[in-house]
């Protein structure tokens, strides 16, 4: 079976449209306990990358879905994109 991969600037085009619905729910977002940060790239499952693009939301730590409240949990997908939770380190802005 082909695989069949998304060309430059169509990731390109799709990493901007998911650019502003992160702006659109940044508030909201950033407001959940444990979040540290968000940003836009290419979602990883079990550990490997793959080639859909995803709002990336950054957690100090992940937690098991039953040890959070329905309004505290992070929603797997909005305005219809995939959104991938990844444990970070601690952020920093630079300059």
């Amino acid at each position: 079976m082909t695989e069949i991969r998304p060309s430059p600037k169509d990731q390109s085009d799709t990493m901007g449209q998911v650019r502003t619905i992160m702006q659109d729910h940044r508030d909201q977002l950033l407001a959940l306990p444990n979040v540290v940060g968000l940003g836009v790239g290419l979602r990883q499952k079990n550990g490997e990358w793959t080639d859909t693009v995803a709002l990336i939301v950054m957690v100090k730590q992940k937690l098991p879905l039953e040890s959070l409240t329905a309004d505290q949990r992070i929603p797997s997908e909005i305005d219809g994109v995939p959104v991938d939770v990844q444990e970070t380190s601690s952020l920093s802005a630079l300059g």
